[in-house]
């Protein structure tokens, strides 16, 4: 997020400590007039990522905002929870009700990305593209995208625990727990 401290409605700070007080853990560079080394402390201090003051290089701002993407996610966002289920992505490790739950790689990487748009469906090409890799969809993947969904929900059946993957028909795929 390129924030900037002179919105015209509210203080760009004041939308800064919202964010980070309702964890939003979204990369934040603040851009501003303010270059006292005081402002630069207090908007770091408030949770921004990276602190520019104008005028800058066009091309700065680009490599500030390019290393910010190379530096990855957060470690704060680094485990996700969906109802009774627990993704620890450092760790590569899926719990269900405090279950350990062994994955392959793909299954982990398929079931990552999915929980990452929990709520969302995300559909077949979707998968295609951001977990195998490929530009295109074709028949032989759509049935290799169907058995590893098919082995994510057994694992994911542990002590009669509600179903958590679920298909929307002709869309995609959802995660949340309880019946579809």
């Amino acid at each position: 997020m390129l924030l900037d401290l002179s919105l015209p409605a509210r203080d760009g700070l004041v939308v800064l400590v919202a964010l980070r007080a309702q964890s939003i853990r979204v990369p934040v560079i603040v851009i501003t007039a303010r270059d006292r080394i005081e402002d630069r402390v207090t908007g770091l201090d408030a949770g921004a990522d990276d602190y520019v003051v104008k005028p800058f290089a066009f091309a700065e701002l680009l490599a500030r905002m390019r290393s910010l993407l190379r530096r990855g996610r957060s470690s704060e966002t680094e485990l996700t929870t969906v109802g009774s289920l627990t993704i620890d992505v450092i760790a590569r490790r899926v719990r269900r009700s405090g279950t350990p739950i062994e994955l392959t790689t793909k299954e982990f990487e398929l079931l990552e990305y999915i929980a990452r748009h929990q709520g969302e469906v995300v559909s077949r090409e979707t998968l295609v593209r951001e977990v195998w890799k490929e530009a295109s969809r074709s028949g032989p993947l759509d049935n290799v995208i169907d058995v590893y969904i098919g082995r994510l929900r057994r694992k994911m059946e542990v002590d009669g625990l509600p179903p958590i993957i679920h298909t929307i028909r002709g869309v995609g795929y959802t995660l949340r727990e309880g019946d579809a």
